[in-house]
């Protein structure tokens, strides 16, 4: 197994015990939630942070929009007493992500293929394009995962 699929295979089972998990951030967003149930006012919570006290109603609102960093949250989080916790989480495993791509990209080559022996009159039938994608499949997936994801 090569170095790229070992990767993989450690991220995906590590992928395994957040999925299905709801991560709905609260509607005035995590900090304030957090502040919120621990009782602190934005004063007491600006001077755990070492900021003005009208900074937290930025930071909160920054929040919340998308646009705070991830150093602000972290810093917050740990003012809170809390662990900033940061993912990518795949809908699905990284291989099936990966067959998924080959598999489209196979269909395009396929296409192309199927519309230049058509027009010699020397179309394929369902069997032998059933073949040739599977083998065009198997190929990409041994080469360089790299090229799978170049746009045609």
């Amino acid at each position: 197994m090569d170095h790229a699929a070992l990767a993989r295979k450690n991220l995906d089972r590590r992928f395994v015990a957040m999925q299905g998990v709801e991560f709905t951030r609260p509607p005035k967003g995590w900090i304030r939630a957090i502040r919120d149930a621990l009782g602190l006012n934005s004063t007491q919570f600006a001077n755990r942070l070492g900021v003005k006290q009208p900074r937290i109603a930025a930071l909160e609102k920054a929040e919340v929009s998308g646009v705070a960093s991830l150093q602000t949250i972290r810093e917050a989080a740990e003012a809170l007493g809390c662990q900033f916790v940061y993912a990518i989480v795949p809908e699905t495993s990284l291989d099936d992500l990966i067959r998924k791509q080959a598999a489209k990209r196979a269909e395009q080559e396929l296409r192309r293929i199927h519309h230049t022996m058509s027009l010699e009159n020397q179309s394929l039938d369902d069997r032998d394009l059933a073949d040739e994608r599977q083998r065009l499949i198997d190929e990409m997936l041994e080469g360089s995962m790299r090229r799978l994801w170049d746009e045609q």
